[in-house]
This record gives structure tokens, sequence and C-alpha cells, in this order.
């Protein structure tokens, strides 16, 4: 019996171990996927796309799975059109979720969304029932350093055309129109040399809803589900930031 509790043990690990690579590389496929779709595919002209890619190389992703997210990106997978569709919905409890989703396969992916939904006491909803919820904004994120000077950097964003800026511990994150985001990106990461390490436009929610107990591990659930979902690109919540 302890020789299979070990194996148990050994293999529950490699299972844990699989899983957080598989959303580290979900991640960073999600990454060059934008920058890509930003700034085209050839990486000596892309310098945010150049960026990713490295990102990815060190955490030893695959160059089968960059070269795909190139590729869904600039749309020259032979053979395969990718939709953008944005799924919109409450979770257990009532918390507010969105859903972003990049398939070849619309049937596939509103089957596999909307099954998700269900297993965890939520319900999938019409285009615009959690919508009006969010705000769009374009989100820079730039990691902090002994060479970094705060107030310089949010003079440089403001400069660019940025609305605001935060800092936490370890990062600045800068706050942007959608509408000025990519202006913004390429003054910072290219004009003024920071070394973005994550930007994109997202869904920031406006009010927020805390959960406990049984809801807050079927919230736990859902959102686990939605991010094994190859077709999954962001999932946004407007969960109280705590839980």
């Amino acid at each position: 019996m302890s020789g299979h509790s070990k194996w148990n043990n050994i293999q529950h690990k490699k299972n844990a171990v699989d899983a957080a690579r598989g959303k580290i590389f979900m991640r960073l496929s999600k990454d060059i996927f934008l920058e890509a779709r930003h700034g085209g595919g050839d990486p000596s002209m892309n310098s945010g796309l150049r960026h990713a890619i490295e990102k990815a190389k060190a955490a030893n992703m695959p160059n089968d799975n960059i070269s795909r997210a190139i590729k869904k990106a600039t749309g020259d997978l032979d053979g395969v059109t990718y939709e953008e569709i944005t799924y919109e919905g409450y979770g257990p409890g009532g918390v507010a979720v969105m859903v972003d989703v990049l398939t070849d396969n619309r049937n596939r992916s509103a089957s596999d969304i909307r099954h998700a939904f269900t297993k965890s006491g939520g319900n999938l909803g019409e285009s615009g029932s959690v919508g009006f919820l969010f705000d769009k904004q374009g989100i820079i994120e730039i990691e902090k350093n002994d060479e970094l000077d705060e107030d310089t950097v949010m003079m440089d964003a403001i400069d660019a055309g940025a609305e605001d800026m935060k800092t936490q511990d370890d990062r600045f994150i800068i706050i942007t129109t959608p509408d000025v985001f990519e202006d913004v990106r390429k003054t910072l990461s290219e004009d003024k040399g920071y070394e973005v390490d994550r930007a994109e436009v997202a869904m920031i929610p406006t009010t927020k809803t805390a959960l406990t107990g049984n809801d807050l591990e079927k919230m736990k659930t859902l959102i686990e589900v939605l991010e094994d979902n190859d077709d999954v690109q962001d999932i946004y919540t407007n969960l109280e930031e705590n839980d």
C-alpha cells in the first residue's frame, strides 16, 4: 500500500505541475497572440512580439506553441479560420463573468462555455447581460527595478497619453483608454525603452461581488474549467479581489 500511495502522491504532484505549466503556456501564448495581432508576426519588426517570444522560450515553451500563436494572430494557419467571441453570464452567487474566446468552431465553444457555467451553478446570458458592469481599459505593466524612478515613469506615461498610473509592490500599472492603448504601449516600449511585462486591453469591473463558502469554491472551479479550455483567451469577473 505504501508503494501505491507513494506513486499516487508522485502522480498527483506531476499533474499539479502539468496544470500549472499549462496555465503559464496559455498566458504566454496569449501574450504572443496579442503582440502579433497588434504589431505583425515578424519579431524583427515587432519588439513587443520579440519580448513575448523571449519570455516564452525562457519558460521552455515549445517552438510549435509559439509558432501556432503567431499564425493564429496573423491568419496563416492553412484551412483554419478563427473567430473572436465574448460570452457573458453570471457565476455562483451572482458574480458577473465575461469570457473572451478565439475559436475555429463556434458551436463547440458555445457548448463548452455553457456547460462550464451550468455545472458550477451559474447561467450563460445574452450579449450585454453583464458587460455594463465593466469598463474597457488599456493596461500596461512595467516591472519595478532600482533604475526606474516612479515620477519619471508616470510623467512618461502621461505624456504618451495614459490616463493614470498605479504603483504596486513590484510593478507600475499604467491605465489608458482603448483608443490610445497601442500608441502608449509603443511610445513606452520602443521610444522610451521600458521593458513592458504585460500589455492588453481588459475589462475592469466597476463593482465587486464577495463570495464565501460553497459559492466561492464553485466560482474557483468555474474559473479553473474555463482556464483549461484551449479556446479561452481571457476571463473577467467582478469577484471581490480579496477572494
